[in-house]
Order: structure tokens, then sequence, then C-alpha cells
């Protein structure tokens, strides 16, 4: 039987999409809350040309809630065109979330009429209704301007990023303010550090909202390191990142992988300067309490499996 506990996942990419497609499966009640700093690739070039509100986050976190059988349609909403000069690049996703903001004047109410067609148990709501680009001031003491800049570094990769900002400075979307407010569980994470996690962070009202709310905050730290983004990192220097921006004392739990990749599984990640993020645990501290389990998939690319997300998250709620 599934359980009704209020479950929050804050995020982006596809840490979220893992996270949700596991807890389906266990939990009734979700809520996805998604960054609006995204502005490359199909939504970029739709945040421009429309001035819409980034989709492509929405888009994976409404694909990971559908409860419809037909994976041929998860898989149109996913489909990204390869050939023709105007839709070469875009997610078919991106552009019927596009359509249905122009058609019900709302970016909200084109999540749920999507929500409908593809038949989603849960919510998917924009961190931010008002749009906003991220910035970052590296060590060396240059700006980058927008999420895939930094993302996909035009920077010196080795250099670390010494802070981040929303450009202009927005405030939280009410509704999910309210959805965390009611939690039994926030889970932040996994995802890019500085381009899908902390761009919520930074949004006016989300560190007053996570320390106020009534669940317990629970923080996935990343299997592998992001070189441009967390080169060398070990799971403290996360955690450490995580609580510069909220403040300590609200993340209760930090999950951290153990479980050690062959040879064989890391060697593609090197040749993308991507390493294995370490356990560190002697430099973590007590609070927040450190769960350290086996957290990947088997087999495949090295990113946290869902079953054992959903399971560890079921049993600390």
């Amino acid at each position: 039987m599934k359980s009704d506990k209020k479950i929050v996942v804050i995020g982006g990419g596809t840490g979220v999409f893992t996270v949700l497609t596991g807890l389906k499966k266990y939990f009734n009640n979700l809520t996805a809350v998604v960054t609006m700093a995204d502005d490359g690739g199909s939504t970029g070039i739709l945040r421009e040309e429309f001035g819409i509100l980034p989709p492509g986050d929405v888009r994976r976190a409404i694909v990971a809630l559908s409860s419809s059988d037909n994976k041929t349609l998860s898989e149109l909403f996913n489909y990204r065109f390869k050939e023709g000069k105007g839709l070469s690049g875009h997610s078919l996703g991106n552009l019927i979330i596009t359509a249905l903001e122009r058609i019900t004047g709302s970016f909200d109410k084109a999540i749920d009429e999507v929500g409908k067609i593809l038949q989603v148990k849960g919510k998917i709501l924009p961190v931010t209704l008002k749009t906003t680009y991220l910035m970052a001031e590296l060590e060396d003491g240059s700006l980058v301007k927008g999420e895939t800049n930094i993302d996909i570094p035009r920077h010196d990769g080795f250099l670390k990023i010494k802070k981040v900002w929303l450009r202009p400075a927005v405030s939280i979307n009410p509704d999910a303010r309210k959805a965390i407010l009611g939690a039994d569980a926030v889970i932040i994470g996994p995802g890019d550090l500085y381009t899908s996690l902390v761009p919520n962070l930074l949004v006016g009202g989300m560190k007053d909202a996570l320390w106020k709310t009534r669940g317990k905050v629970i923080y996935f730290v990343n299997t592998m390191t992001k070189f441009g983004e967390t080169h060398s990192f070990q799971a403290s220097d996360f955690l450490s990142v995580v609580e510069n921006y909220l403040g300590k004392r609200i993340v209760d739990f930090v999950a951290i992988n153990k479980t050690k990749p062959t040879p064989n599984r890391l060697r593609p990640y090197a040749e993308e300067k991507s390493e294995f993020v370490n356990a560190d645990l002697e430099n973590l501290p007590k609070k927040p309490v450190p769960i350290v389990a086996s957290l990947i998939r088997r087999s495949g690319l090295l990113r946290h499996d869902p079953e054992k997300v959903a399971k560890l998250v079921k049993m600390l709620v």
C-alpha cells in the first residue's frame, strides 16, 4: 500500500526525474518544485523568442510523474528533433508546453493541461513565476552569465565557483512555499549542484520555507563530480555549498552513496574529468545526520537508483 505522506522534491534535470520515478511507486502525494534558471538548448531558444518560463525541467518532472501506461506518449513528449532548420534541437514536450502557455495564458495552467494529457499523479510547480538568470563569480574574479555557460563551461573548469546568484532577484512561487511548509519530507537533489539545485535555494523565501517546514529535509549528494562546477569535490564539499546558501541546521539528513563503481564504469567519466564522490565522513558534521548507503545503479550510467532512493526516503519518513 502506498503512503499518503506528503513528499516535496526540489531540483532539476535528471536528478528530479530519477527521484520522482522511484517515489511514485511508494507515495501518493508528490510535488516537484523545479528550477527556473535553465537557459540552454531548446529551453533557451523558447525563453528568448517567446518570453516563456523555462519548460525543460518541468517537462522531465511531468514525464516522471506520468501514470499513463502508454510509453509511446512519454517518449513522444521527450522526443528531440535532430534535423530541420527551425526544429533541430527542440524537444516536442517543450514546444507543447509553450503552445499551451499561449493558449491558456498562464505557465501554471499549461503545466496542468499537459498533466492531464500524460495523466500525472502529483504536482509540478515552478520554484518562481518570474523570469531570472543565474550568475556566477569564479575564484579568479571573472563572471559567468547564464546557467548553460556554467553547465557547459565556457571558462577554465579547474577554477572553483566562488558564489552564484540570481539576476534579477525573484521570490518563491506561493504554491511551492505552501507545499514545502506542509510536507512530511523535503528532498533536495541529486543534481548538478550549481545549475540544478542551488538556483532553487537562491529564490527569495525558499530558505524561510525550509526552516519552517514540519517535514524532514533530506539532501542527496551526487555520486560523481562535474567538471566546471564541482571538480575534486567530496561529500562534505557538496553539503558545505548547500549549507552556505541555506544556513546550518536546516538539512536533517545527508544521503551519501558508499558503493564505488568498477574501473570499467569509471573510465568514460574520467574522459570528462568527472570523479567519484567519496563519503569523507571524517569531514562531515554530526548534524545533518549522514546516511551512507549503496545508492547507485548496478549497471549503466553512474546515477542514483530510483528504487534505492525511494526505499531510503520511505525509511526516513
